[in-house]
């Protein structure tokens, strides 16, 4: 087996020498990494603010999740087609248009001066997101043409992701302990200027040389399957089953059955469907959704648990998160070299069941708790998601030609998507039915008990207007009843990573990377 001996950066990771990685190729994987990790802060940022977003402009608890989720749940519905869209006009230049426009969408959201105004706002991010996403993993499947490279380049790339999950958590605590919350938004800026100044001079453009028409049906019934489903799953999880709620999920799922027989009748489809015959292929993107909805949840009742029952600062919270976001990125990088040494499913599977471990420790957690057990628990879980993360996008683009590669990135960044909507919708929503069903409001003015049952942090807001001896019988109350949620949300949590683990293990059985297996063969060959 050759090395690679005219490149340092090759040598250092044993790259063999087919179709190596040069430096600009390694320089662009820097700019698209910035894109990366815009994109995830942008997802984590909001966490720690929305007790000051709740004080501001006082939504109402559905509004307050709309302005957390409506940005993946967009994401999720336009990442198939601007995935293909990127195949066929080019993906640097989808990249560079989606970057302009998520800087102006931020602007809008910094200030906007109401919650629909931000709810639009994060419409608007999602939209241009969603040219973003594909573009960076599809751009990384067809620079990254060696295995071996593109397994550690896939691992950046989620270690982007899961330290820019880190870093919005911290970075937002700062910006909230010195500034107003709309301050969160304007961190993209830097972050996009950088990407359109520096993506034309180091990321090559690549698209397919022979794309078939863009089926513009196809786009509306992609759209049309994923935004009804969502939105049906997401109300019925907050208001209760109710009859119109199933007519909408029935309407995205006649969409989704019209969308996957076009596309096995056509001769260039939008996705090609016959991949999810594939177990590596179904087992990685089922894996992805699942891990991340799991991460997404304990993100969205872990903030509000450290700051609102815990008692800690917007920056303290942040940081005591720190350690499992940077976890889940060194992970991430590690998964490359854990694959060349097991096999995948070994490495997946395990990866799971660490996160399922962090879960579960999280059903030790109490009003009265040190921060401890929870930053070990979230550290566990987010060193087994930062695992799965790397080796199901790799599992995903490696499946297709590269000149696919946007198409196939789109599948895995929708499951990331919907993973993170999902996760937020209907644990959140899990705990908040807990916590409202636990709540003592006798002590409230009636006029008051609604606006207290919206959120933990109205609750929190509502204490304040109480007499010194109720104050604290209604605070430990809802603390409480928020605690039992979330105990709940953790407990299925587990269950879920524990589960997809077995999945992984049975699915994947000693399934080797390719790189490994390349090599194996290249020496039995000599």
């Amino acid at each position: 087996m050759s090395v690679s001996t005219d490149r340092g950066i090759n040598d250092a990771f044993g790259a063999p020498d087919q179709a190596s990685a040069s430096r600009r190729d390694w320089l662009g994987l820097v700019v698209l990494a910035f894109a990366v990790l815009l994109i995830a802060v942008d997802g984590t940022v909001l966490d720690l603010a929305l007790p000051f977003i709740s004080a501001d402009l006082e939504p109402s608890s559905t509004q307050l999740l709309w302005i957390i989720d409506v940005y993946s749940f967009v994401l999720a519905g336009l990442l198939i087609t601007m995935g293909t869209l990127g195949d066929r006009i080019g993906r640097r230049r989808l990249l560079l248009v989606g970057a302009a426009g998520f800087g102006i969408a931020s602007l809008i959201a910094a200030w906007a001066p109401t919650p629909e105004m931000l709810i639009v706002a994060r419409v608007l991010q999602g939209i241009s997101g969603a040219t973003l996403m594909p573009a960076t993993l599809g751009l990384i499947r067809t620079i990254f043409a060696n295995p071996r490279e593109r397994t550690l380049a896939i691992g950046v790339w989620g270690a982007m992701a899961g330290g820019g999950t880190a870093a919005g958590p911290l970075i937002g605590g700062w910006l909230l302990e010195h500034f107003w919350w709309g301050s969160v938004f304007l961190i993209n800026l830097p972050v996009m200027l950088v990407l359109i100044v520096a993506g034309p001079l180091v990321i090559p453009e690549s698209k397919d040389p022979t794309p078939g028409r863009f089926d513009l049906l196809s786009a509306a019934l992609s759209m049309s399957t994923m935004l009804p489903l969502v939105y049906a799953v997401k109300e019925t999880v907050v208001h209760g089953f109710a009859p119109e709620l199933l007519a909408i999920g029935m309407v995205g799922a006649a969409s989704g059955v019209a969308f996957v027989r076009r596309q096995r009748a056509m001769k260039d489809p939008m996705i090609d469907v016959a991949l999810f015959a594939k177990p590596a292929f179904s087992t990685a993107v089922l894996t992805n959704l699942l891990s991340i909805f799991a991460l997404a949840g304990v993100l969205f009742f872990g903030s509000q648990y450290l700051q609102l029952v815990l008692g800690n600062t917007a920056l303290q919270s942040g940081v005591l998160m720190l350690p499992g976001m940077l976890l889940s990125a060194v992970t991430a990088l590690a998964a490359a070299w854990m694959v060349r040494r097991w096999s995948t499913s070994h490495v997946l599977g395990g990866g799971l069941a660490v996160a399922g471990l962090g879960a579960a420790m999280m059903l030790t957690l109490s009003v009265d708790s040190a921060p401890t057990m929870f930053v070990v628990g979230f550290a566990l879980a987010g060193a087994g998601v930062g695992i799965a993360l790397t080796l199901t996008s790799d599992l995903v683009v490696s499946a297709v030609e590269p000149e696919r590669a946007g198409a196939a990135s789109a599948v895995s960044e929708t499951a990331y998507e919907l993973g993170v909507a999902l996760g937020v919708a209907v644990l959140g929503s899990v705990v908040m039915a807990f916590f409202r069903g636990g709540l003592d409001t006798s002590m409230l003015a009636p006029e008051r008990v609604d606006a207290a049952r919206g959120t933990l942090g109205a609750a929190v807001a509502e204490a304040e207007h109480l007499p010194d001896t109720s104050r604290s019988v209604f605070l430990e109350s809802a603390q409480s009843a928020f605690v039992e949620g979330m105990h709940v949300a953790a407990g299925a949590t587990a269950l879920i990573l524990f589960a997809t683990a077995v999945l992984v293990l049975r699915m994947l059985r000693g399934r080797q990377h390719e790189a490994t297996v390349r090599e194996a063969s290249s020496t039995t060959n000599e």
